[in-house]
């Protein structure tokens, strides 16, 4: 019997953040909590990592169906130290029912060729796995290959509703005078709702996807602590997120800033280069120059500046080769 062959993030259609999210309910509408945890979290920070129930090569597939029916779960992994080695699901015990090799070990029929998860990326990312295939759940293994821990679909929805209710536990724990200072753009004039002027800058380091996303949440937070409206909000956070990841994956690195006015935020994107041969070309849906290895990771899907021209109110970019590009992205706060 082989070893097992996981495959890492691979294979399947390219769909946008705004659908997958759609599939969970979660729309422009829905609380920015929800948007959070899917841009924030990682797989590590909500994956199952203990009381795991497997097995060894061993085992029987008796034994595993007798787990999957006590435990009331529908596949589990075959595991010897912290080496993953294939998954037995329900599919083969149904299958050893009618062939009548219940008694096997499990390495006869166990799937060893896998789809894994790595535990540093996005849950956003990892939700467009559970939509590309049809897997109830996930392996999970560390940059060393190593056996970490399962996702499954609950897992997630668990993770959404415990933030949910801490946010809600937060907003009814506010005194009416905070309350006040939150109140959306419209309904009262912009000078009293940003009193001052703001500028925040971040360093966007080439290739370091562990920390993609940190710097458009720590903008998300700091207009909501202003604020701003949630509908704008939300428009900012996508073209920050799209626009750190574009620096982050696309360049030799630069910096994401974020200018707040009473009139409007302004998101200035800015990188060192190779700069774009064709800036129409690139800012057309589904283009990319991502290499296979940022593409197995799950980005590269070439939504992002069109994703940041639908969302802003004004947006330029321009680029030179080598130098690099900058994008500057406007959002009025009033009508």
């Amino acid at each position: 019997m082989s070893d097992y062959q996981p495959k890492i993030l691979s294979g399947g259609e390219h769909r946008s953040d705004d659908e997958i999210m759609a599939d969970y309910g979660v729309s422009e509408d829905s609380p920015l909590v929800i948007m959070e945890l899917l841009q924030r979290f990682h797989v590590k920070d909500i994956m199952r990592s203990r009381n795991i129930i497997s097995l060894t090569r061993e085992n029987t597939l008796r034994e595993a169906k007798e787990l999957m029916r006590d435990n009331k779960i529908s596949g589990l992994p075959i595991l010897e130290g912290k080496r993953l080695f294939g998954m037995v699901s329900m599919n083969q015990i149904i299958k050893a029912l009618e062939g009548g090799w219940l008694d096997d070990p499990c390495q006869q029929h166990m799937s060893t060729s896998l789809v894994v998860l790595e535990e540093d990326i996005p849950v956003s990312i990892a939700l467009k796995y559970f939509h590309n295939y049809t897997f109830g759940r996930f392996p999970v293994l560390n940059k060393e290959h190593e056996f970490v821990g399962i996702l499954s679909q609950r897992d997630i929805t668990s993770a959404l509703l415990k933030e949910l209710t801490s946010e809600i536990s937060k907003l009814e724990g506010k005194t009416e005078a905070a309350v006040v200072e939150q109140r959306p753009v419209e309904n009262v004039k912009s000078e009293w709702v940003i009193p001052y002027y703001s500028l925040r800058q971040f360093v966007i380091v080439r290739n370091d996807l562990a920390n993609a996303g940190k710097a458009a949440n720590e903008i998300k937070r700091m207009l909501k602590e202003a604020g701003v409206n949630s509908k704008i909000v939300r428009k900012v956070a996508v073209a920050a997120y799209e626009l750190e990841i574009n620096v982050c994956i696309h360049s030799l690195g630069g910096s994401l800033t974020i200018v707040l006015d009473t009139h409007k935020v302004t998101i200035i994107a800015k990188d060192n280069g190779p700069g774009i041969k064709d800036v129409d070309w690139a800012c057309q849906d589904g283009t990319s120059t991502a290499n296979d290895w940022i593409r197995s990771m799950g980005f590269g899907a070439g939504m992002g500046l069109s994703n940041c021209k639908r969302v802003a109110d004004t947006f330029n970019i321009k680029s030179v080769v080598p130098t690099g590009t900058t994008v500057i992205c406007e959002f009025n706060l009033s009508a």
